[in-house]
This record gives C-alpha cells, structure tokens and sequence, in this order.
C-alpha cells in the first residue's frame, strides 16, 4: 500500500494493512513521536477459540473513517493522522487495523493514537463474522 504525504490519511480495504506506511505517512520534521496502533486477529475471544473472522464494511465505511481522522488530525497538538481499517477474510495474526499519530511530544501522540482508536472502534460502520473452534459463529457490533 502507498500512502500519499498528507496531513490526514483514511482508508477501508481488502488489502493488507502496511504499519511502516503508516508511520512513514505521519512523518514530519516537527514531530518528537510517532505513535502507532496495530490492532490484530487474535486466536480467542473471551476464551473461545477462534478459526477465522471476516469483517464487512457499510458503503459509508471509508467516509467515516477520514471524518474522524480528520477530526483527530484538528486537534491543536497533532501534525498528521494515517488510519486504514481492512475488511473481507482474515487470518488469525493479519492486522485489522493499523493507526499512527505524530505531534510534538510523547504524552499528546499517545493520547491522540488512543482517541483514534477509540472513536474508530466506537464510530466505524464494520461488522466482525467470528467462526469459533466448536463450529458456531457470532457477529459482532452488528445491529
């Protein structure tokens, strides 16, 4: 994945995630951190095994997520945001979702990098498929 220079960076897609790119992508002469996030396929849930897991995006998926980068990257100590979500079929250890932050200082990147996570988690139209080890499935965050 390339990702163009840019102050705000947002994307959904069926490719793999890049966390280098990321954090390439945040670079800036200013910045005193950079921050990352990769939030990846675990073999378990709440102590069930899990086999595989698929993630489907509403159409507006990709909107919403450059609205809260966007609105991470106003933040008065932040110089730039880079944050994709992946959808469709995941293997266990892929990265669903990979952020990076870079401001001035330590402190603002890591709270910045949490925010974004948080509101990416709380905001983001997707949708987890879990098929779990005994054969059941369950979706998650699904109305």
């Amino acid at each position: 994945m390339t990702i163009e220079e840019s102050t705000v960076f947002g994307t959904v897609t069926t490719a793999p995630l890049d966390l280098a790119a990321h954090e390439a992508a945040v670079a800036d002469r200013r910045a005193g951190a950079v921050v990352s996030f990769q939030g990846v396929v675990r073999d378990h849930d709440h102590g069930r095994a899990v086999l595989s897991l698929e993630y489907e995006g509403h159409p507006s998926a990709a909107a919403v997520l450059r609205e809260v980068a966007a609105e991470i990257a106003a933040e008065p100590d932040v110089y730039a945001v880079a944050v994709s979500h992946r959808v469709g079929p995941l293997a266990i250890g892929d990265a669903a979702l990979v952020a990076a932050v870079s401001t001035a200082h330590r402190a603002a990147a890591f709270a910045a990098c949490a925010r974004l996570v948080d509101e990416v988690k709380a905001r983001l139209p997707i949708w987890k498929r879990q098929v779990f080890a005994d054969g059941t499935e369950e979706w998650v965050n699904c109305p």
